[in-house]
């Protein structure tokens, strides 16, 4: 397999850590998305959108971070991380809805400002990313995953870039629930930690 990514990317992020939680050798394959990379003939063939991570798999290629943690879970019959009974399907989709949005929109849109110099308005996102939060912490009082009472692709969706948050000034110190699920996350077996910037509340 290969993984076509770019390493301070949160949607990269959570392909290549729930590859190496299941135990799955891909060979990663840098992007230089400010070079340019995303843009090529070559790539934009695998991706027309341009972004990354992108899977490719025995000719078989998948675009989108959530489709692939999809894709691995099934092509290994992992019915742990994704459940195939029609509540547990949907407990699980219902957060990787909330991670192509209000985690896009909020906490990853905040780090996009300081990492990657992007032009929205921080007051805005930062709102938005403790909107998220607050709702967040009140569901993990109630149990230590998402969508399960273990973890599923659910928590590998969000994990990236709730870890990531205070690099775009979106403080986690109130969030003690929150908190306390990263660090369930980053103490499973073949966790792969996100790697930091110098951005935020982290410089």
């Amino acid at each position: 397999m290969k993984l076509y990514h770019t390493p301070l990317s949160g949607h990269a992020h959570r392909a290549v850590l729930f590859a190496s939680l299941l135990g799955i050798e891909v060979e990663l394959i840098d992007i230089d998305i400010p070079a340019g990379a995303n843009r090529t003939p070559e790539f934009l063939a695998l991706n027309p959108f341009g972004q990354v991570p992108v899977l490719e798999d025995a000719g078989v290629v998948v675009a989108d971070s959530n489709a692939i943690l999809v894709y691995l879970a099934k092509k290994l019959g992992r019915t742990d991380w994704l459940p195939e009974d029609p509540a547990g399907a949907a407990a699980v989709q219902r957060w990787l809805s909330v991670a192509a949005g209000e985690l896009a929109y909020g906490p990853a849109a905040a780090r996009l400002i300081t990492v990657f110099g992007a032009r929205l308005n921080p007051e805005e996102v930062i709102a938005r990313a403790h909107i998220l939060l607050e709702r967040l912490e009140a569901h993990l009082t109630t149990g230590k995953w998402l969508a399960a009472d273990h973890p599923t692709i659910a928590d590998i969706a969000l994990y990236s870039y709730l870890a990531g948050a205070p690099e775009g000034n979106v403080e986690l110190a109130p969030y003690t629930a929150v908190r306390a699920f990263l660090q369930r996350v980053e103490a499973l077996p073949g966790f792969v930690p996100f790697p930091e910037t110098v951005a935020g509340l982290r410089a």
